[in-house]
């Protein structure tokens, strides 16, 4: 479409991207059709068409706790989601599920809170009134999608090692474009599937394994599919175990492996049933939980800083020439880069200066550190012991770039001397903070043990997890400031 064309060359599209405001939209809009929901239902129950649903109190604390339940329900159902493959009287049927569980709460609230005065067709008429402005307002977005994908947009990353089996399946991915699968590299040794394929996309015979290692690493790619008529146990193992260590999602297709295949999930890719081999917990509700935890608190704490930031901001603009905020790229989720965001803490050409420090670092490996920079400020020495100067990353975890807890996001220049298993930790979203922040010692922690750390608490990883090191964070923060 041409819409999707302009919308890029205006920068619109692009911007919404770069700042993750497409899930924020979306939520609204679900918002708003439950508003409509309780607006409609009440007009209908009441015949009053000139008041608002929110001037009855009691409404007013029933959409106060149905709403966030609700777009809880829609997000653990994972139907909040744009799906990509999904048939449309599938999406009809989760959101049938979805208001079944709603039902099921109304009548749970009418019965525990005594709710005898509110008139049961309220709570009927709202249940489908949301059920039908939530369905077809997914069902544009999903028309939507679809044609953007379409327009070349949008697109995974994958590879694929097949055979001729595989015909039928990458046939599909091609015919329908707004699937939005970008087939990279597909691995065969299959002569038929070689010839078919080798003038449009990228065909490599015979042994894959060394190049498939080198493909991940090198480039963007999302997801791994194996699709063949017989499964060979060593290459799976040795997939499974390259996956790992550089942080992509592997899938087998499920028809092949006889279902003796344990640890993974079932999930579908264009129709057909593949089971999903992914290098985190798989923990649903958990990471729903922690999302949300993300956005709260994120948003919460920035509400609190508001005062603080206004004065340290005025402190770095009077104490040394440069901008508040020092921007840098970094390296996030599977590789994607992002503009991590701090409060100014050195003078305004310090990145310049770096090569002349080089011989003062305090740390192994590919990471920098001086215990006593001379680059730093004043206003910066007192930002850097109180940690005040990371309060701006709360609006990339609220813009969903990083999370509260999590791996710190390294540098592309870090990146590049990673060792191969070093990798996986780009396979959650970066963090605020994580396992050796909060540790005493940790400027002095070796390289690879911080590296180890970090693959341990994604191996190790629950909610619980999260809310003790979030505690020992907040501890740690108040021992550095002593406030």
């Amino acid at each position: 479409m041409d819409l999707f064309k302009a919308l890029h060359k205006l920068k619109i599209i692009p911007f919404f991207k770069r700042w993750n405001l497409l899930g924020l939209i979306l939520g609204i809009f679900d918002i708003m059709a439950i508003v409509a929901a309780f607006q409609l239902s009440y007009n209908f129950t009441y015949g009053n068409w000139g008041s608002l649903y929110f001037e009855n109190r009691i409404l007013l604390k029933i959409f106060l706790f149905i709403m966030p339940a609700w777009l809880l329900i829609l997000y653990i159902i994972k139907i909040n989601e744009i799906p990509r493959t999904k048939r449309y009287r599938m999406l009809f049927f989760e959101y049938i599920k979805s208001t079944l569980l709603i039902i099921l709460l109304f009548v749970i609230i009418y019965f525990a809170f005594r709710l005898y005065m509110v008139p049961r067709r309220l709570f009927a008429m709202v249940c489908f009134f949301g059920f039908t402005f939530l369905f077809l307002l997914r069902l544009i977005e999903y028309k939507v999608f679809k044609n953007y994908r379409s327009s070349g947009y949008n697109f995974k990353n994958i590879v694929i090692i097949g055979d001729e089996t595989s015909i039928p399946f990458i046939e599909s991915l091609k015919k329908y474009k707004e699937w939005g699968y970008n087939i990279q590299t597909i691995f065969t040794e299959s002569h038929l599937l070689f010839e078919k394929y080798e003038d449009i996309i990228i065909t490599l015979p015979g042994i894959f394994l060394q190049e498939l290692h080198n493909l991940i690493e090198v480039d963007q790619i999302d997801e791994v599919l194996y699709y063949k008529k017989k499964v060979k146990p060593y290459e799976i193992r040795n997939i499974i175990r390259s996956c790992e260590e550089l942080g992509v999602t592997f899938h087998v297709h499920l028809k092949a492996t006889g279902d003796n295949l344990s640890n993974a999930i079932t999930t579908k890719i264009a129709r057909e049933d593949f089971l999903t081999f992914s290098n985190i917990p798989h923990k649903g509700i958990s990471l729903t939980v922690k999302r949300a935890m993300d956005i709260s608190v994120s948003l919460l704490l920035i509400i609190i800083f508001i005062p603080f930031m206004l004065i340290i901001a005025l402190m770095i603009k009077f104490s040394s020439p440069g901008p508040v905020i020092f921007s840098q790229e970094r390296v996030g989720l599977r590789g994607r880069k992002f503009n991590l965001y701090k409060f100014r803490t050195m003078i305004e050409d310090a990145e310049s200066r770096k090569k002349e420090l080089e011989d003062m670092n305090e740390v192994d490996g590919p990471a920098f550190k001086i215990g006593n920079d001379p680059r730093v400020t004043g206003v910066g020495k007192f930002l850097r012991r109180t940690s005040l100067d990371e309060i701006p990353q709360l609006f990339n975890i609220l813009l969903g770039e990083m999370s509260l807890i999590g791996p710190r996001p390294p540098l592309q220049s870090e990146i590049k001397q990673y060792k191969r298993w070093q990798l996986r930790r780009l396979s959650v979203r970066p963090g605020l903070s994580c396992f050796w922040q909060v540790r005493p010692e940790r400027f002095y922690i070796k390289f690879e043990k911080w590296m180890e750390m970090d693959l341990a608490y994604i191996d190790n990883w629950s909610f619980r997890l999260d809310l003790l090191i979030l505690a020992r964070t907040i501890s740690t923060f108040f021992k550095r400031s002593n406030l």
